[in-house]
């Protein structure tokens, strides 16, 4: 079924356990997430975000999420992750989308909080849920998630969220998007700072390369919502690389991708601890 992240991301919070994000930019992918949400009857996010428009239009990829979504056993939202131009949002909501992310968050301070409060505004009006970002979560290929001053604080935390109503609000620990060169340093500390300090459920983004005790420890002190990408790519590589191995024909090899990706977010679920939530 189609919901928002109100509907699952409240209830997480208040339970303790998270919500994944799993971006799908073609239906093999799609396929794979919706099929380990069913098989552990947990609630699920789905998604795209607008630098994986070039891999996946909108156009094109939005009805299959959308349909998927609305005959699934469980409940679904479909998100537009890291939106980063008002058309592209525009876009996504008058398609149907059930969430947006805004981020404006590599611009100035006071531009971000601007341009979030008016896209939840319009968002709201739609019905649709609305994740802000307060912070910077840098790429894993440099050096600028190591920076400490790019960490969210609680008092930025709280200021945001009161001037923008957002419905999430994804945060700055030390993640960082992509493939970690080395083991990434979370501060943990700053995260129980910051859910001491708002009651908005809050998201971890550059999931994918956590740990697993990563996943757990950051769930447990108050994470509802956790983004992952690069996992589900490289389980799909591998599938690829099994196909070509075994001599298998492009139909087999596409099937063998879905059940790489499938126990990916499996796993994932599992850690995250929302299996039988839903």
């Amino acid at each position: 079924m189609l919901v928002n992240l109100n509907d699952v991301l409240k209830q997480a919070q208040k339970e303790h356990y998270g919500v994944g994000l799993f971006n799908t930019t073609d239906s093999d992918m799609l396929e794979a997430v919706i099929a380990a949400a069913e098989e552990l009857n947990s609630p699920v996010i789905i998604g795209t975000a607008e630098v994986l428009l070039p891999y996946g239009e909108l156009k094109l990829i939005a009805p299959s999420m959308l349909a998927a979504a609305k005959r699934a056993k469980v409940p679904v939202v479909v998100h537009y992750d890291h939106g980063l131009t008002f058309d592209r949002c525009i876009e996504a909501l008058k398609l149907g989308f059930s969430s947006i992310m805004f981020d404006g968050s590599a611009g100035e301070y006071e531009e971000n909080l601007a341009k979030t409060r008016e896209m939840v505004k319009i968002a709201h009006s739609f019905g649709v849920t609305v994740e802000g970002e307060i912070g910077h979560v840098g790429q894993a290929s440099s050096e600028d998630n190591l920076l400490s001053d790019m960490y969210t604080t609680k008092e930025e935390a709280k200021a945001y969220v009161e001037a923008t109503g957002v419905d999430a609000l994804a945060i700055a620990i030390g993640t960082a998007h992509g493939v970690y060169k080395t083991k990434p340093q979370l501060n943990l500390e700053r995260l129980r700072e910051i859910r001491a300090s708002i009651d908005t459920p809050l998201v971890l983004h550059g999931g994918s390369g956590l740990s697993d005790d990563d996943f757990k420890n950051t769930v447990r002190d108050g994470i509802a919502k956790v983004n992952i990408f690069t996992d589900l790519c490289l389980a799909g590589q591998r599938a690829t690389e099994e196909g070509l191995k075994r001599g298998l024909g492009y139909l087999e090899t596409r099937n063998l991708k879905v059940e790489f990706i499938k126990e990916s977010v499996k796993n994932k679920i599992m850690l995250f601890g929302s299996a039988n939530k839903a």
